[in-house]
């Protein structure tokens, strides 16, 4: 079947990293957000008609007042946001690790704006969630540590709970224990996290990851007639998991978990939910597009809801959740080629800073139809904002290329594209001059932590003085497991750098860390003091994966 054709979509509905997915309906419209870590701007918000087909609309956190993540890892900053609506008001609850901890923030819109954060000190914890009740009530919950912070285990965690006040935005009373350790302590469960809760029929329910994020990663439920608890787990947990199925399967699909739920107009039940790809699990499980979001059915069964009722295995592909919507082209899910011309004034939505930008280092205007990007001193090897933007590596076989328009004068002088995973985890493709010469390089990092602009040069080429002021084509591909990297001063005369370069140098399971690979146009001095300009006329993706065919 194809990504998308009349019987049917195509998983994941959102592709490459956008993990921790959250979602609530208003309407006829459903919204949905993720969590973005150390990238700028913070929490996408997505809208949907059908479930399957996702519209960025805006980001939660787009100002640099609301959000300043100088110094953070890459894996640090925003954890695990969830959005609700009540009463004219959208909430978005989220954690911002080492800086400021939990926070709401509010809008009227979905689109924007939000307002800034409003600060939780009293919740210690992370994953907050809020839940309003039919009688006017209003909670928020989270994952916490273990009572009297004394762990039995490593990973012992809770679930704790306070109510809400959703009009000074605080919490009121005392604090209590819904979940203690997870399903069945004395099995040691770990990572009881991400909880959400829902009403249905008198009952309240409780759904929460379980397992920690990797592949032992789960979804379980419990549920009270009390808001309070006791919660009971459901004798059937997990309702989710991928752990216990062969390695030897196709196109494996692994580590899900972090679910939350929503009903169509139709009464039917749905979850999203994070998964992984990887390249296969008979070697280990190295995937590079980072944690993503899917959707499956939910049913209903002896007052218990299912996940994914019918099948072991997630599936690549199920049912339309809403027939009567007409598929339209999909930006985020099966495979598909978008380009940026630069033709617009300002950015697309769907790029990435690293980190908050805190200058205009990039230009649209003085060149119209180009994109500007001043070289500084700033490296995606720090903790700063350099002159990045970036896009999500959404497929395991894919590509990214760009034309590049960049006289460099000095060595510290590069600009071209990276693929990047994380500060001590990336290959640079660019263009640069040694001994007076122009040159195209390849660069491996250091996995050093110490050595802040230490690159290892792999691959180069001296250009001929008759092509010096020619724009340089460059290009990066995706084959599972390995990429490639080529060149050209033609789009149609590519000619190899490298090929076969480890893409498992980027997968999670060696890089480490809750993000995924982006793609990026990358320009930098090295730490040197300079007035050089790198232009790009136009930024390209293909993504090819076999089972989307």
């Amino acid at each position: 079947m194809h990504a998308q054709d009349k019987s049917g979509f195509s998983n994941p509905i959102l592709a490459g990293f956008y993990p921790d997915p959250s979602i609530c309906k208003v309407g006829s419209d459903y919204y949905l957000v993720n969590s973005t870590f150390a990238y700028f701007p913070g929490l996408p918000v997505f809208r949907s008609r059908d479930l399957v087909n996702w519209k960025l609309i805006g980001h939660v956190l787009d100002r640099p007042e609301q959000l300043n993540l100088d110094g953070q890892g890459v894996s640090r900053g925003l954890f695990a946001p969830a959005i609700r609506y009540n009463k004219g008001t959208f909430y978005v609850t989220c954690t911002l690790v080492d800086i400021g901890g939990n926070f709401v923030v509010t809008s009227k819109t979905p689109e924007g704006p939000w307002s800034n954060p409003i600060w939780l000190p009293q919740i210690n914890g992370i994953d907050p969630s809020l839940f309003f009740d039919d009688d006017g009530k209003a909670y928020v919950l989270y994952n916490s540590i273990p009572p009297d912070d004394k762990p039995l285990y490593s990973g012992h965690r809770s679930i704790r709970m306070y109510e809400f006040d959703a009009e000074s935005l605080k919490v009121i009373g005392l604090e209590r224990i819904l979940v203690n350790g997870g399903t069945d302590i004395s099995k040691k469960p770990v990572w009881i996290e991400g909880p959400h809760i829902f009403k249905k029929n008198g009952f309240y329910y409780l759904i929460c990851a379980e397992g920690g994020t990797a592949d032992q990663h789960s979804e379980v439920v419990f549920r009270s007639a009390n808001v309070w608890g006791p919660y009971v787990p459901y004798d059937g947990n997990p309702i989710l998991t991928q752990r216990y199925l062969s390695p030897e399967r196709d196109n494996p699909i692994t580590s899900t978990g972090h679910a939350d739920f929503v009903q169509t107009e139709t009464g039917e039940w749905w979850t999203v939910f994070l998964g992984c790809r990887p390249y296969s699990l008979l070697d280990g499980e190295y995937y590079n597009t980072g944690r993503e979001t899917f959707l499956a059915p939910v049913r209903w069964k002896a007052g218990w809801p299912i996940i994914n009722p019918d099948h072991d295995e997630v599936q690549y592909h199920y049912p339309f959740p809403i027939q009567s919507l007409t598929p339209t082209d999909r930006l985020y899910g099966g495979n598909l080629k978008v380009r940026d011309d630069f033709e617009r004034e300002s950015l697309n939505p769907n790029w990435m800073f690293l980190r908050t930008p805190h200058e205009k280092w990039y230009d649209l205007k003085t060149k119209p139809g180009v994109l500007s990007m001043k070289l500084r001193p700033e490296t995606c090897s720090g903790h700063m904002n350099p002159s990045f933007l970036g896009q999500r590596q959404q497929h395991l076989s894919g590509s990214a290329s760009a034309r590049l328009d960049f006289t460099p004068t000095s060595e510290n002088e590069k600009a071209g594209l990276l693929i990047f995973q994380n500060e001590t985890h990336f290959y640079f493709l660019c263009k640069s001059e040694t001994g007076n010469e122009q040159v195209i390089q390849l660069y491996k990092s250091s996995d050093s932590k110490s050595s802040d602009n230490q690159l290892e040069l792999i691959a180069s080429q001296h250009i001929r003085n008759e092509r010096s002021k020619s724009a340089l084509h460059l290009k990066i591909e995706a084959h599972r497991d390995v990429y490639s990297f080529s060149y050209a001063f033609s789009p149609t005369e590519w000619v190899p750098l490298k090929d076969g370069v480890d893409a498992r140098y980027l997968s999670t399971k060696v890089a480490g860390g809750f993000v995924g690979a982006i793609y990026a146009m990358y320009a930098t001095s090295l730490g040197a003091s300079t007035t050089a300009v790198a232009y790009f006329d136009w930024f390209e993706y293909v993504g090819d994966d076999e089972v989307y065919r």
